[in-house]
């Protein structure tokens, strides 16, 4: 099952919390995550707010957030949870049902670390919290490059962006945008001959010049500046 290289902490299970309106939908994610000795289900919640409030309760590693939920949505849940000081390390995996929710950018820029479409088979949604929980984020690079393609280009084409990419290196924004493509620090290090270690290294000093919270972030803000375009 790969579990001991994708747990945040080296032998324990990795916690996730269930936010979805649907009684349904939660039993049928938990009878599957139940089945994993690597994964823990420590709570569900019925909408938003409900979720940060299990979020500050359990500490999860992962939260599976559907976005249209009653009292308070997943996007305001997602914000509130990133915003929370002592949840710093939560991801947000966005379920969303891509077809009819045009949320994902904002939730994305809210904090999450990545989506999941609510069709993906058992394998898809088991892989991506284990991605999800050992720091990477965007499960689906395909996907990613289409939707937040749709949403930047008609959003966020006439922002500033030379001024906001003027704090990095040549070297940084080369890594932005092979992070924007959806590419892993390995993949990266390939590409440009360098290590993984010096990759990441080039990885956190873009995300700390640019105020990112994580890959996803910067995968925005890969498409918000043209570095990345949907076409690529």
């Amino acid at each position: 099952m790969n579990a001991a290289a994708t747990s945040p902490l080296s032998n324990a299970p990795i916690k996730v919390l269930l936010a979805d309106d649907e009684g349904l939908v939660r039993s049928g994610f938990k009878v599957l995550l139940d089945l994993e000795e690597d994964i823990t289900v420590v709570g569900e919640a019925t909408n938003g707010a409900e979720a940060v409030e299990r979020a500050r309760a359990t500490r999860p590693d992962v939260v599976l957030m559907d976005i249209r939920m009653p009292k308070m949505d997943g996007i305001q849940a997602t914000a509130q949870i990133a915003e929370t000081r002592g949840l710093e390390q939560v991801r947000v995996l966005i379920l969303t049902t891509y077809d009819t929710d045009e949320y994902v950018f904002d939730a994305l820029q809210a904090g999450a670390s990545g989506f999941l479409l609510k069709d993906a088979g058992p394998a898809e949604l088991l892989h991506a919290i284990r991605v999800i929980a050992a720091g990477e984020a965007l499960l689906a690079p395909r996907i990613t490059r289409r939707l937040i393609g749709q949403f930047t280009a008609r959003r966020t084409a006439a922002r500033a962006a030379e001024d906001r990419l003027a704090v990095l290196t040549d070297r940084e924004r080369e890594v932005l945008a092979l992070v924007g493509q959806g590419l892993s620090n390995h993949e990266i290090g390939a590409e440009l001959f360098l290590s993984p270690a010096t990759a990441r290294t080039h990885v956190s000093r873009a995300m700390a010049k640019l105020g990112a919270r994580d890959r996803a972030q910067l995968v925005v803000i890969a498409y918000q500046t043209g570095l990345v375009s949907p076409a690529m």
